[in-house]
């Protein structure tokens, strides 16, 4: 018996808009894929079944039918069973079960897991006419749904995914709670894209905190030790994702960088956000993974697709170099990430830049990984507080602040088997952490030491 899946296929109704190409900041990188010979079921426009077992995820009342003029926006997540004969048309049995695999996908999962119905997006987004989240980002709105503040973010699916493996992702990603982590509260499926939602927590991206682009010499991050806690909620929130998310499981994040990460208000904490993304776009093939699949050091390599209509996305100066060579994402591809973030957080620098070489008279790609090896094999006097963001005003343990280097450094190595884990570089960040707290409290003046006298003298 063939099993059912949801395959990215073209929607022959109006789409929402696709975001505009960002080609200086995103670099396509093809890869293969095996693409799923089973029974295919995309996205279809249905009505809900007020007699159907919603397992009271709505109210008492009858829940809402989609209108001709919504219809053409997509339907809900449809899956499970099908019994159709060679002649039957895959629209008409996609319309028969519709209602029914619903049902079965929201009874299987957990109560904060929400498959939303995508006139409830629609509504929310004001048919995705809403003003955009943040200039950069096409693809996202702010809103409020079912009463919550959201962030809503439209994906495309890079593979085709059952719908048995598609519950289990969501399930798994909605289920999984960690202070560093912005909560994934649910999803919803038109065509093929995927609306994916999540919890809306105020701050500002960690790259705008680091370079204001309406002041370039100032930063809310002028602190050392504000550094070092955003450093280590990541490397936490990090090892999370590795290390307890699942048994036996080579989860990934594949989004680390300094955009995807959230500085909350006022507290300086760090949120990374996009969570999941990777798991439910299908941009991670669990398709042949098997428990052993994993090596001594316990990283599990992800298995490779082998469709060339494939494509991988990743943000320059943030792929490792096997991640460029085969766009098979892994925890040491997000391990070199980290690294670049931290020597985000070091210097304030972006991770590649271009700047103008007056002797040749041409511009010269600056990374921040040459500049980062330049200064720690160099012998000169004061070449940590030279590359060190000056925005901070030398106010800084420089021996720590080299421990950060030389750590970064070895996230970002070229060779990904000499990278260290997360549990290892989230202990060490940590540590380093607390030795900056203790820094900072010996610099403090002892008020106990100082008498005010109100008397004459």
């Amino acid at each position: 018996m063939k099993s059912d899946a949801i395959e990215p296929k073209p929607s022959t109704t109006p789409t929402t808009p696709k975001p505009p190409s960002s080609s200086s900041s995103r670099t396509k990188i093809s890869k293969s894929s095996e693409l799923n010979n089973s029974q295919t079921i995309s996205a279809a426009t249905t009505s809900s079944n007020p007699n159907s077992n919603n397992n009271n995820r709505y109210s008492s009342s009858k829940p809402p039918t989609y209108t001709s003029d919504l219809d053409s926006y997509g339907s809900f997540l449809t899956g499970g069973n099908t019994n159709n004969s060679s002649s039957s048309s895959s629209s008409s049995i996609i319309t028969s079960t519709s209602n029914s695999t619903l049902s079965s996908l929201r009874v299987s999962l957990p109560e904060t897991a929400y498959i939303y119905d995508f006139k409830e997006i629609a509504t929310a987004t004001n048919n995705f006419l809403a003003k955009r989240y943040s200039s950069s980002s096409s693809s996202a709105w702010k809103c409020s749904l079912r009463g919550k503040n959201v962030l809503i973010f439209q994906r495309k699916f890079r593979r085709s995914i059952e719908t048995s493996q598609l519950r289990e992702r969501l399930s798994f990603v909605c289920k999984s709670h960690h202070m560093s982590l912005i909560k994934l509260l649910g999803a919803s499926i038109s065509g093929d894209h995927i609306y994916l939602v999540y919890d809306f927590v105020n701050g500002s991206n960690l790259a705008h905190c680091l370079r204001n682009p309406k002041n370039p010499s100032y930063t809310v991050l002028s602190n050392w030790n504000s550094r070092m806690q955003i450093a280590a909620d990541i490397a936490q929130g990090l090892e999370y994702i590795h290390h307890y998310t699942g048994l036996n499981r080579a989860h990934v994040h594949n989004y680390i960088k300094s955009t995807s990460v959230i500085v909350t208000e006022p507290s300086f904490n760090a949120k990374i956000c996009h969570f999941g993304t990777a798991e439910l776009c299908g941009e991670i093939n669990r398709d042949q993974e098997n428990h052993s699949d994993t090596n001594t050091k316990g990283d599990s390599k992800l298995k490779r697709s082998d469709s060339r209509n494939m494509k991988f996305e990743g943000t320059r100066g943030y792929m490792s170099a096997e991640f460029q060579i085969d766009g098979i994402a892994t925890q040491k591809s997000d391990v070199f990430a980290f690294g670049i973030v931290i020597l985000e957080l070091l210097t304030g620098e972006e991770p590649l830049k271009y700047r103008f070489d007056k002797e040749k008279g041409d511009y010269k790609r600056v990374s921040v990984i040459e500049t980062a090896k330049d200064t720690i094999e160099s012998d000169e006097p004061g070449r940590i507080r030279r590359w060190i963001d000056r925005r901070m005003k030398d106010s800084y343990p420089v021996e720590i602040a080299e421990k950060m280097t030389r750590l970064a450094l070895e996230c970002v190595d070229v060779d990904p088997e000499k990278r260290p884990d997360m549990r290892h570089v989230s202990g060490k960040v940590s540590k380093l952490y607390l030795q900056s707290r203790k820094w900072a409290e010996k610099l403090k003046v002892p008020t106990d030491m100082i008498t005010v006298s109100l008397g004459p003298r």
